[in-house]
Parts: structure tokens; C-alpha cells; sequence
């Protein structure tokens, strides 16, 4: 109803519950009981400090995802990274999150997706961040060259047969989704890639499920990684910090 009224949630309980309905509102209504999410329905996202322009095509940002930038944050203490890098930065979200977080540095974003890519190239412009973010489609870091002080990295990691809710399976994109049998298909290349990519006294910080902990740690240490685990607000391992 917010939308529909050109409002937020908090204006609409304060100034306008006896606004009358919009006539939008029903098709609104209509376009929900589909099970399309919210966020597309509005065609934004908040995430971070930012919001972000989205639609389908894209995977929805999520407020567990805010970790990996908690976690840099506390790796960088006193200090600012100054080269970022998203490894599949799908809307630019985790990119442009860190880039509005240090303002002095300069990132780049990959994705396979140039629906994604298209969308991320908006949303640095909206946020005037264009200027300091550049995006590429490509598979992970494959043609990425050079070592950045951190590496962000949200990937797919659900198994192809896990159950999940309507509005996700039906309406946001495979491809962001889905790992394979075991969920761990791309964290496999990642992993390979990690080591000349995180430069001295750098980090990366990789989103996984929250039974994931073990095994993608155990893919990093094998490529002479440091792992830590962080755990999100629902107390359940959600990033693996990887240090050189």
C-alpha cells in the first residue's frame, strides 16, 4: 500500500491510513498472490546503508548478506581497503554497499548474468558511485587480473534438490540459486581462484549456507588459506573470511 500511495511504510501508519485506495493497488495485490516477491514488485531493495533498484533476472538482496560487510569491517579497522572486488556482484549489492562504506576506494564487479550487470551499472549511477565502480560479466575471476585488498562473494550455494519457498523458486534466478547436488559446485572453482586475488594483509569474505561452514573451509585451507567463520544475526554461520 506504501508503494501504491508514492509513500513509506512509516508516513502511511502516520499520514495517510484513511488515504483511499489506489486503483493500482488491486493489481498490486494481484501480482503478490503469485508469489512474486515484494522486491520486485516495487523494484527496489534496501541493503546496507543503500537501496537498489532490482527486478527479475536478479537475485534479491538479503539482510544476511550484510555479514560479509561486517566482517570486512572488522578486518579493516583503522585502516580502509582500497581495491574491492564481487565475485557474482548480481545487482551490484555487495560492491556498491562497500563502495559507499569506504568512500576512497575503487571496485570492480563480475557476474555471469547481464541482466545482473545491467542492473548493478544503474544502480552504481543512482547511487553516484559510477565513478569508482566498474562491472564486467564473466565466469568468477576467470580474465580478472591483479590482487585486491578485498574480495566479496555471495555464490550460488543451494542444492539443486532443496526445497525452497515459492516466491524463490519460482521468480528469482536459477542460476543465483543453485549449486549442483551438494550446493558446493562454484565455491570448487572459487577456491582455486582465491589465492592470487587477495593481495597482503587483504581478505576475502564468502557468503555460504548455514551448513556449509565446514566443507567450504575445508576447499580454502586446501589452497594454503587462512578460514575464520562469522556467524550472522541469527547466530548461524553465514561468511567464511579467507586470508592469504
Amino acid at each position: 500500500m506504501a508503494h501504491a500511495l508514492g509513500t513509506t511504510r512509516e508516513q502511511l501508519l502516520l499520514r495517510h491510513l484513511d488515504d483511499p485506495t489506489p486503483a493500482s493497488f488491486e493489481l498490486l495485490i494481484d501480482r503478490r498472490l503469485t508469489h512474486e516477491p515484494v522486491a520486485y514488485i516495487t523494484g527496489t531493495r534496501d541493503f546496507w546503508t543503500i537501496g537498489l533498484t532490482v527486478g527479475p533476472g536478479v537475485l534479491i538482496p538479503r539482510p544476511d548478506s550484510e555479514t560479509l560487510i561486517e566482517a570486512a569491517i572488522e578486518h579493516f579497522v583503522g585502516r580502509a581497503p582500497t581495491t574491492i572486488l564481487d565475485l557474482g556482484t548480481g545487482p551490484g549489492t555487495l560492491l556498491l554497499a562497500a563502495l559507499a562504506q569506504w568512500p576512497s576506494a575503487q571496485g570492480l564487479g563480475v557476474d555471469a548474468s547481464a541482466v545482473a550487470i545491467e542492473y548493478a551499472l544503474r544502480n552504481a549511477k543512482l547511487l553516484d558511485l559510477a565513478d569508482r565502480a566498474s562491472f564486467s560479466v564473466g565466469d568468477w575471476a576467470d580474465g580478472v587480473a591483479g590482487q585486491f585488498d578485498l574480495v566479496l562473494c555471495n555464490p550460488p550455494y543451494i542444492a539443486a534438490d532443496e526445497s525452497l519457498p515459492a516466491e524463490v523458486r519460482e521468480h528469482e534466478p536459477g542460476a543465483a540459486l543453485f549449486a549442483g547436488p551438494d550446493g558446493l559446485d562454484d565455491y570448487r572453482i572459487i577456491a582455486t581462484q582465491l589465492p592470487r586475488l587477495i593481495a597482503p594483509g587483504g581478505m576475502a569474505a564468502i557468503e555460504i549456507g548455514a551448513t556449509q561452514a565446514k566443507a567450504v573451509s575445508a576447499l580454502l585451507t586446501a589452497q594454503g588459506l587462512k578460514v575464520a567463520v562469522r556467524r550472522d544475526l541469527a547466530g548461524r554461520d553465514r561468511c567464511v573470511i579467507a586470508t592469504p
